[in-house]
């Protein structure tokens, strides 16, 4: 029981629109009707500026570490409470009750969730992402190729199983969310940072 609280607790708080909270404070009504429609950090950018989406990405990330430490210390302190805790918190973001069950992409929330339950498997991950953004100028890949790193940096640093499979299904959870990202980057159709929509 007390492990179902947990999960529920981090889903719960995972599910959190911050970016939509956000954009609607910087007088964005809708973030959903706005931009690409979804509520991360990126679009939040496109359609509210720099500092809502800063606010936004540090939100989704503090959200991520927020509910793996909650739900972990509600499940009991096994291995087993921290990373159900945290595959919650990325398919909270992604399908929130409190957007009928519509969300993000998951990636800033898991960053934050594997920040407290992966650290030093989760770190490079960053690195990955800034390098691929500034080469490529793609948040989507730079968001899947920093994604592939944390589980096998968890690989690498020998992080319980349980943690293990947490971010196995996390980056399945991030790949199938941006699966639309995927089919533009193939076709070459997707739009770089800092480029405006047309």
């Amino acid at each position: 029981m007390s492990l179902l609280v947990g999960v529920v607790a981090a889903y719960l708080i995972g599910a959190i629109p911050i970016g939509l909270l956000v954009a609607r404070g910087f007088g964005v009504v809708d973030l959903r009707s706005s931009g690409s429609g979804n509520i991360g950090a990126t679009n939040v950018l496109r359609s509210a500026g720099r500092m809502a989406a800063v606010l936004t990405l540090v939100g989704d990330v503090a959200k991520g570490y927020l509910a793996v430490a909650a739900g972990a210390a509600l499940a009991g302190a096994s291995p087993l409470g921290g990373a159900a805790a945290a595959v919650a918190a990325v398919a909270g973001n992604c399908w929130s009750p409190f957007l009928l069950f519509r969300g993000g992409k998951g990636m800033a929330t898991g960053l934050g969730a594997f920040l407290r339950l992966v650290p030093l498997a989760t770190l490079p991950a960053v690195l990955v992402w800034l390098v691929v953004a500034l080469t490529f100028r793609y948040a989507s890949l730079a968001s899947l190729m920093a994604a592939l790193c944390v589980p096998l940096g968890a690989v690498a640093l020998r992080y319980p199983v349980e943690s293990l499979a947490a971010t196995a299904a996390a980056v399945a959870i991030v790949y199938y969310r941006h699966r639309d990202n995927i089919g533009r980057l193939l076709a070459g159709t997707e739009r770089r940072l800092g480029a405006r929509r047309a």
